[in-house]
C-alpha cells in the first residue's frame, strides 16, 4: 500500500511540473518574459491608416479614398532582449514630435522601449503628413495647422497600440528566415540631371513627358529589391520588402491612395496570402519613375507590375536558413546633422496669406527639426542583425548614394535599407550634392557636412574598422 501510495504521489509531481513547464511557455509566447537564446517569436499587425473624407492630405482636401486604401503594417520581434517594433505607414512623413509618440505608443504596447521601434512611411503624395511640433508651431502663430491637424493621428495611435496588443496575443515562432533580391527593370531613375559643368540643369521628376530626358540613362540608382521573410518552419509569416524610388505615378488627385508600390505589395499579398506584406521605401530622396513614367493614369498599374515582378524573383531567390535568438541583434545610433542658416526665415512666413499651396507642408517639418536640433534633440539611426542580414533604418529623404555605400560596406552581408524614417529633416544629399545644386539641395535643411555624420554612422552599426 505504502508503495502505491509513493508511485501515485511521483506521478502526480511529475505531471504538475508538465504543467508549469507548458505554462511558462504559454505566458512567454504572449508577454515575451523569455530569457535570451530561447525561442524567438514574431506578430504581425495591420490597421486603416485612411483619413476619413474631408480631412486634409498633405497638398488638398481628401475628397474620398480609393479602392486600395492606405496601411499602417509592422511586426514585433521578440526573444532576443526586448521587442523590436518594425512600423511602415502609407503617409508622405512622419517627422519630429510624432516619431516620438508613435514610438512610445508602440513602446508602451509591445512592452519595449521607444529606442526599439522604428517608424517610417513610404511617402506617397495623395496621404497625410503627421507632425505634432509643427502643428504646435502653427497653433501658436494663430495659424490654422491644416495637414497638420493630429486629430486622425492621435486615433491611429491608439487603433495601432491595440493592434499591437491583439497581435503579440498570436504571436507565431519563428524556425527560419529568408533573403533574397532582384532587379526591378524600368522602374527608377536619377531625378538630376547634371550638365557639362556638374551642375543640375534638369529634373526628370516622378513624371516626365520630355522625350529628350526620358532617352538620357537611368542614372545612378539602386535597382535591386530587398526581400526578408519570417518563417515558422514551412509557413511564412511575414515579408518585408525594401525598393528605393519615389512612389509617385500621378497625385494631386484629392483621393487618398497607396500609388503603385501600395498596389505591387497587394499584389504579392494575393500570391503569397498567408504572410502579411510591408514595404518600406528606399533611400529615393533623388530617385523617382520619371524616365518610364509619363504621368498618365495607366501607368500607375504598369509600374506596380514591374514592381511586383521584382518582388517575386527575390522571393523566389530567396535563401531560407536556421534563426535563434543569438542570431538577432538591435543597435542605434543617435546623429545630428549640421543644419543650413536659413531655416529661421519658414517661421517669418508662416503668417503670410499668400504663400503657395505646398510652401507649409514642404517646409513647417523644417522647422521643427531646426528647433529640435538647436535644443539637442537628436535622431537614432537603427539597425537590425538577422544572421547575415542587416537591415539599416535611416531618417529623411537619403539619396541613393548613402544605400549604395552601406550595401559596399559589407559586400559579405545582405544589406538593405529603409529611409523615410524622422521626415524632419527632409532632403539629405551627399556633400558632392550640395555643391551641384538642384531642387533637392536647394531645399535641404541640412548641409554637405552630413555625409561624413551619416557615413560614420553607418560604419558604427555595420560595425566597418
Amino acid at each position: 500500500m505504502i508503495f502505491i501510495i509513493k508511485n501515485f504521489f511521483i506521478k502526480i509531481v511529475a505531471l504538475l511540473f508538465t504543467v508549469s513547464l507548458f505554462c511558462l511557455h504559454s505566458a512567454g509566447a504572449t508577454s515575451y518574459g523569455r530569457e535570451e537564446g530561447q525561442q524567438i517569436y514574431l506578430s504581425v499587425f495591420d490597421v486603416d491608416a485612411t483619413p476619413p473624407a474631408g480631412s486634409q492630405l498633405t497638398y488638398q482636401e481628401m475628397k474620398n479614398s480609393w479602392d486600395l486604401g492606405l496601411r499602417a503594417r509592422g511586426v514585433v520581434i521578440s526573444g532576443a532582449g526586448k521587442p523590436v517594433v518594425l512600423l511602415a505607414v502609407d503617409w508622405i512623413g512622419i517627422s519630429n514630435e510624432s516619431q516620438d509618440r508613435f514610438k512610445q505608443a508602440l513602446a508602451e504596447a509591445a512592452g519595449t522601449s521607444p529606442g526599439r521601434v522604428a517608424v517610417h512611411t513610404l511617402h506617397q503624395h495623395d496621404a497625410p503628413i503627421c507632425d505634432f511640433t509643427a502643428e504646435k508651431l502653427l497653433e501658436n502663430a494663430g495659424v490654422d495647422p491644416g495637414c497638420f491637424n493630429g486629430s486622425f493621428a492621435r486615433k491611429m495611435l491608439v487603433k495601432l497600440q491595440d493592434a499591437v496588443k491583439s497581435s503579440i496575443e498570436n504571436a507565431r515562432p519563428v524556425s527560419h528566415v529568408a533573403y533574397g533580391e532582384a532587379p526591378v527593370y524600368e522602374v527608377a531613375s536619377n531625378r538630376r540631371i547634371l550638365n557639362d559643368e556638374g551642375k543640375v540643369e534638369a529634373s526628370r521628376s516622378s513624371s516626365c513627358r520630355d522625350p529628350l530626358l526620358r532617352a538620357l540613362p537611368e542614372g545612378v540608382i539602386d535597382p535591386m529589391v530587398s526581400v526578408v521573410s519570417f518563417w515558422d518552419n514551412e509557413e511564412p509569416l511575414a515579408v518585408l520588402s525594401f525598393y528605393a524610388t519615389h512612389p509617385q505615378s500621378y497625385y494631386l488627385t484629392q483621393i487618398a491612395n497607396p500609388d503603385f508600390p501600395g498596389i505591387a505589395r497587394f499584389y504579392r499579398q494575393l500570391e503569397v496570402p498567408d504572410a502579411l506584406h510591408i514595404h518600406f521605401n528606399g533611400a529615393g530622396g533623388n530617385i523617382a519613375a520619371g524616365k518610364y513614367n509619363d504621368g498618365s493614369k495607366e501607368m500607375r498599374q504598369i509600374l506596380a507590375g514591374r514592381l511586383a515582378d521584382g518582388m517575386k524573383r527575390a522571393w523566389d531567390r530567396s535563401r531560407k536558413s536556421v534563426v535563434t535568438a543569438e542570431m538577432i541583434n538591435w543597435e542605434t545610433e543617435p546623429i545630428s546633422l549640421p543644419a543650413t542658416d536659413n531655416i529661421e526665415e519658414i517661421e517669418q512666413k508662416i503668417t503670410d496669406k499668400n504663400l503657395a499651396f505646398n510652401y507649409l507642408p514642404n517646409n513647417m517639418g523644417k522647422l521643427g527639426w531646426y528647433k529640435r536640433n538647436k535644443e539637442g534633440k537628436t535622431i537614432d539611426l537603427g539597425c537590425l542583425s538577422i544572421g547575415d542580414v542587416r537591415l539599416l533604418f535611416m531618417p529623411g529623404e537619403l539619396f541613393v548614394e548613402y544605400q549604395l555605400a552601406a550595401k559596399s560596406m559589407r559586400p559579405g552581408l545582405f544589406v538593405a535599407m529603409a529611409a523615410y524614417g524622422d521626415y524632419g529633416p527632409f532632403y539629405i544629399g551627399t556633400e558632392e550634392a550640395y555643391d551641384e545644386g538642384g531642387y533637392e539641395i536647394v531645399t535641404s535643411p541640412v548641409t554637405g557636412g552630413s555625409e561624413a555624420v551619416l557615413m560614420e554612422g553607418l560604419k558604427k552599426l555595420l560595425h566597418v574598422d
